[in-house]
């Protein structure tokens, strides 16, 4: 579709699109100096993912401050959890260069990170808090934005890497065996004004199982996990000013898991996900249109003793134009629309064939969505960045929001204060599950309302020197819950419950670089969640790392981890009813090192959890041990 849109209105180009130099855009869509930001983007560059060979994005993500992704550090098949600043999936967007994902099956409507391939990965830029003005529904804790890599100014270029190592838990001192491995590969390139990136990777890991076994018992049997995936885009510089591209691509992956009374078992979950979808792209002389789309279908089957399947498609585009009145104002307006639908199937008890759940036909919506936001920076240190958008969904009434952030810098010298703050809004759909389940959905449900209030400062120097502190304030209403009618019939319904639930925080971070060798940066979370969601939500978490360049081809790591006491619960085999429990806290303390051998050579090697700390992230659930892993990355 963009392909189209962009051959459309081509003779409308103009020149010049002004130098973006220290730059954020999330938090805007308009590219403004960072110190102008009213918002304390986060980005995970290049060269940081370059250092984390091995991990997961997932693994990568739970890294930064107000972030803490359940299930990362269990076996690769374990369900992700995204708990942002006490939130969970359904409060958290995932973007992949810039088009927002979701799976209509899932009952949060979210989109699952084990579908994406690190290696894929140029650089993932994170903007915590209500966003829902820019980036729609469930915009209410984060919006984390991951961007693929971009094709090589050269006519043809290469990149080969793999990565293998153990993969045992805590409990396993004898399992030593290399069982997990990564392979990547890419081939792209410019030929004058085509470019073209392919690229395949594939992640299989054994010796882990779902499950821990009970204490003293022999370890249950570990469960496979294997995922591969391709990507090819296309694309056109149709002039110096006009850029269109496509892409197509495939994800599929297996994985096995164990039974929910916590015994072992043979059941295994599959996903599969067909994508394709374009960017176009103008720049003229005051200002950017642009034109993201995507298309996603996927596929998932449970096989166990509850076997299910589900199907779902998805069309998400986003549209804006971005336009320079003066210097000093700037405004988006722009339109965004999703259409979704998803089938169900399960086997009825005492029954061998699947049955049809939901069917399509009913079990789907569309959303269409206009907004604007203006950023205004003065030339005394004032910016403020404010929106609306009108929510128009197909099941419901339309919905407002809007959003407030203003920023002040102080000059100081070489240095840089700002003192900022922001009043958001937020909404979140209804999933299709929620509201078309046969059992539990409910087609009067409207979407959560999210209100956050936000205030920090950051100080920065010119020395590399980069220190922040920010609170936030969290209020939820319309909270769709699972709520059970009658306990005798055992009879539950999804409905909106009365009660406003509060969430608040902060969030320290501190950076500095000592010359050209050594880097030094860390972060501390304080959450403090509502009661009613801090299951497996830490109240404290810390993140230090220190980086050394030994020389110009060699680079030494190390991190460490701290993640306090959590709340879990579990339904109980013996009193058949949910019992609370504490999960104990921990800390993980890892290695990494890397040399680039030869001009198209680097090694790479890592141990992570040296201290072969016991811990848990779900109560029962197995999670790694010491491990290592070793590597390389060949550019041809």
């Amino acid at each position: 579709m963009a392909l189209c849109l962009g051959a459309s209105i081509v003779s409308l180009a103009q020149n010049n699109n002004p130098e973006k130099l220290d730059t954020v855009v999330l938090d805007t869509k308009t590219p403004i100096a960072r110190k102008n930001s009213g918002k304390t983007v986060i980005t995970i560059d290049k060269e940081t993912l370059e250092n984390s060979p091995g991990q997961s994005v997932a693994e990568v993500l739970n890294t930064v401050s107000g972030i803490e992704i359940n299930g990362a550090r269990s076996y690769d098949g374990q369900n992700l959890n995204y708990y942002v600043r006490g939130g969970r999936n359904r409060q958290v967007v995932i973007m992949v260069d810039g088009v927002q994902l979701n799976d209509p099956s899932h009952i949060a409507n979210d989109y699952d990170l084990r579908l994406v391939s690190a290696s894929s990965v140029e650089k993932i830029e994170i903007l915590k808090g209500a966003s829902s003005v820019l980036y729609g529904s469930g915009a209410a804790t984060a919006v984390i934005n991951i961007t693929t890599k971009k094709a090589s100014k050269e006519p043809i270029a290469a990149t080969i890497s793999s990565t293998l190592g153990t993969n045992r838990p805590t409990e396993s001192d004898k399992n030593t065996k290399l069982q997990a491995f990564t392979s990547h590969a890419t081939v792209n390139g410019t030929l004058n004004n085509f470019f073209y990136n392919a690229n395949f990777s594939n992640r299989y890991t054994d010796g882990l199982s779902a499950l821990a076994a009970p204490k003293g018992e022999a370890l249950f049997e570990s469960d496979v996990f294997n995922r591969y995936d391709g990507r090819i885009n296309l694309g056109y510089h149709i002039s110096e000013d006009i850029t269109v591209s496509q892409f197509f691509s495939f994800d599929k992956f297996k994985a096995g898991f164990d039974n929910f009374d916590f015994t072992d078992a043979e059941f295994r979950s599959i996903s599969e996900q067909l994508k394709t979808g374009g960017h176009f792209e103008w720049n003229y002389k005051n200002g950017t249109y642009i034109f993201n789309d995507t298309y996603t279908w996927i596929e998932r089957e449970i096989a166990s003793g509850f076997p299910s399947k589900y199907d779902s498609d998805s069309y998400t585009f986003d549209t804006y134009i971005n336009h320079r009145f003066t210097n000093q104002l700037q405004v988006v307006v722009g339109l965004n629309g999703n259409f979704s639908s998803f089938n169900s199937f399960s086997i009825p008890f005492g029954e061998t064939d699947f049955n049809q759940d939901v069917d399509e036909d009913t079990a789907k919506f569309n959303i269409i969505d206009p907004y604007v936001n203006a950023v205004y920076i003065s030339d005394f240190g004032l910016t403020v960045n404010a929106g609306a958008r009108l929510n128009i969904h197909s099941v419901y009434d339309t919905h407002l929001v809007y959003n407030v952030n203003p920023s002040y810098a102080f000059g100081l010298g070489n240095n840089t204060l700002k003192v900022l703050g922001s009043y958001s809004t937020a909404y979140i759909t209804p999933s299709l599950f929620q509201l078309y389940d046969p059992l539990y959905g409910n087609e009067e449900l409207i979407p959560e309302e999210n209100t956050t209030i936000e205030g920090g400062l950051e100080f920065a120097s010119e020395e590399g020197f980069r220190v922040s502190a920010l609170y936030f304030n969290r209020e939820e209403k319309n909270y769709v819950d699972f709520v059970t009618i009658d306990p005798d019939l055992f009879i539950s319904q999804y409905l909106n419950i009365d009660e406003t639930f509060n969430t608040s925080g902060i969030e320290v971070e501190v950076y500095k670089k000592f010359g050209k060798k050594v880097t030094v940066q860390a972060n501390y979370t304080n959450t403090q969640a509502d009661e009613r969601f801090a299951l497996r939500i830490p109240e404290h978490k810390a993140n230090a790392s220190i980086g050394y360049k030994v020389t110009e081809r060699v680079f030494l790591g190390l991190d460490y981890q701290y993640v306090s006491e959590r709340e879990d619960t579990f339904f109980s085999q013996d009193t058949f009813m949910n019992e609370d429990v504490t999960l104990e806290s921990y800390g993980l303390l890892n290695f990494k090192i890397n040399g680039q051998v030869t001009k198209n050579l680097k090694l790479f090697a890592g141990v992570s959890n040296i201290l072969d700390e016991e811990y848990e992230e779900l109560y029962q659930y197995q999670t790694r041990g010491r491990n290592i892993h070793t590597g390389f990355t060949l550019n041809l």
